[in-house]
């Protein structure tokens, strides 16, 4: 039990000293793009995004309904953008590459899929 409230601890630190250097980053005037990409490279190293939905779907009641509720656009964000690149590839004549690209992408979001049963399946400790 005290092993999660450290972790969360730990998580919550982490957050409050990302958004700090943000907010710093900000207060100094710093481009706009530098910020975002430094953002983007230090969150993906950190994992920082991945404590922020774990901490989301700690809270009882709604946590598991809000996390749920932010993975579905991804969905439709996916499905989008291969419309939109079938669209561009229609138009040029590449049916050949069309097909492929649709295996990929649907294999992409069956992996997706897959993986979050998995993930359901097996304790993560």
């Amino acid at each position: 039990m005290f092993s999660k409230i450290n972790s969360s601890l730990k998580i919550i630190v982490s957050v409050s000293l990302f958004l700090l250097i943000i907010i710093i980053m900000f207060y100094l005037n710093l481009d706009l793009r530098f910020i975002a990409i430094i953002t983007v490279v230090v969150g993906y190293i950190t994992n920082i995004y991945l404590s922020v939905i774990s901490l989301i779907g700690m809270i009882p009641v709604l946590g598991p309904f809000i996390i749920k509720i932010l993975s579905i656009p991804f969905f439709w964000f996916m499905n989008l953008l291969g419309s939109l690149t079938s669209l561009y590839a229609m138009k040029k004549g590449y049916t050949r590459d069309l097909i492929t690209h649709r295996f990929v992408i649907s294999t992409f979001l069956l992996g997706i899929v897959i993986g979050y049963i998995l993930g359901q399946l097996v304790p993560f400790k």
